[in-house]
């Protein structure tokens, strides 16, 4: 008797179990796989500022080179003033280039994402980030990143 209610619960159990495997949607929560993974979350795992120096189009250094050779041309007189001229042009010239390539820079925020993938993403934005690392994110439209509330 006890060995026929033995063989009765031991297939009691593989008729459960397989139903189980079969019917995914009778397994208890915990143990149901996840369908609502998102692809573009992760976590936060650097922010850098980054400042990029403008291109000089030569209008600054020939803008510039004109203004200083008009004020090396005030200082002295015969040789001096010629040299005076040259070397105010030269200056001139160089300081235009640097003023036009400062009034041209750029600057901008590279948020560094890694992804519940394993993947990374990079999101490139212009103002100040409301994220910091460590954070939890979403990356949308792959623009911009939106903190996910935990």
């Amino acid at each position: 008797m006890k060995r026929n209610s033995l063989w009765v619960v031991a297939m009691f159990s593989l008729a459960c179990g397989a139903a189980m495997a079969q019917n995914p949607s009778s397994m208890p929560p915990s143990a149901a796989p996840s369908t609502s993974a998102c692809a573009t979350c992760g976590v936060v795992e650097s922010v850098r500022y980054v400042e990029r120096q403008g291109e000089g189009t030569g209008l600054g250094a020939v803008a510039g080179g004109v203004v200083g050779g008009v004020l090396g041309h005030q200082i002295g007189s015969g040789r001096g003033n010629t040299v005076a001229t040259i070397a105010g042009a030269g200056v001139g010239a160089y300081a235009g280039n640097q003023v036009e390539k400062n009034a041209k820079k750029k600057s901008y925020y590279v948020i560094n994402v890694r992804l519940d993938n394993g993947r990374h993403q990079s999101v490139t934005q212009g103002s100040r980030p409301a994220v910091r690392e460590g954070d939890r994110v979403k990356v949308v439209d792959g623009k911009r990143v939106a903190l996910i509330a935990s």
